[in-house]
């Protein structure tokens, strides 16, 4: 695999929208046209090459190609968009809707992530070392169709509504999550080995979500049924149906761990 090595010439205070990083783009370019390539800096049109530093070796095939990013980027955005092969690792802190609609291949974020990290995702796998904002692997605002595939690796904390409008795939959360994970799920699997804050579940439909440390409630459109074992997860759980504020016929399953929540 051919690496390409990019290095942020300043701390952005205005955020870039930068796209067309990832192997995709970069894929039988030269060094010099990489450079040439257009992002935007606020509403300014700038090229890559104005703002990082750019070595390494190119290939043809987005497969082949590896992009690091040499430092934190928070402020830049849209890393590893809808990419669909190839690696990207940065190496530090990552801007928002990082790997969003992103269809393939591999991102690493070695420190934290701001919100929207996976946002509507097809495919592949998104792992962030640190924390993750709001808004994990759910949609953009006004939209309805959410993950569909791959996986998502928090190690450290996640936000607010993760999972909203999931469809499919996995999110795995390390830590702990805020309020409304899974809000409107469809299908998929949510994991939190931490705890979660108020109204999981809020008004799923389909899906799993598994909360393995504490819960701090559940929606009254829930029905219990019982203590079971979850695949692949250890423990037992509280086994919830709902959220029956959606309709009399939901699927969604809502598993609390049986030994740190009380009996419903």
């Amino acid at each position: 695999m051919k690496v390409i090595i990019l290095e942020p010439k300043e701390d952005f205070e205005v955020p870039v929208e930068a796209e067309v990083i990832k192997p995709d783009e970069f894929a039988g370019l030269t060094i010099d046209e990489i450079e040439s390539l257009k992002v935007h800096e606020g509403n300014t049109e700038r090229e890559l090459g104005e703002l990082f530093d750019v070595e390494g070796e190119t290939a043809d095939d987005p497969e082949d190609i590896e992009i690091r990013i040499a430092g934190d980027v928070p402020n830049v955005k849209y890393i590893g968009h809808a990419m669909t092969a190839g690696r990207i690792v940065i190496e530090g802190d990552a801007g928002m809707h990082t790997g969003a609609e992103m269809e393939g291949g591999e991102l690493i974020v070695k420190g934290d992530a701001d919100s929207w990290v996976g946002r509507e995702m097809k495919g592949g796998k998104l792992i962030v070392e640190g924390d993750a904002g709001d808004y994990v692997g759910s949609t953009y605002r006004g939209e309805w169709r959410g993950t569909k595939g791959g996986t998502i690796i928090v190690k450290g904390d996640a936000g607010n509504e993760i999972g909203e409008w999931m469809a499919d795939g996995e999110i795995i959360i390390e830590g702990s999550v805020g309020k409304m994970a899974g809000i409107h799920m469809q299908g998929g699997r949510i994991i939190v080995k931490g705890d979660a804050d108020l109204w999981a579940g809020a008004e799923m439909e389909g899906g799993e979500i598994i909360i393995m440390g504490r819960a701090e409630d559940v929606l009254p459109g829930f029905k219990y049924e019982g203590v079971t074992e979850v695949d692949g997860v250890p423990g037992t759980y509280h086994m919830f149906v709902g959220d029956h504020a959606c309709g009399p016929d939901v699927e969604g399953k809502l598993y609390l761990n049986s030994a740190l929540n009380p009996r419903p």
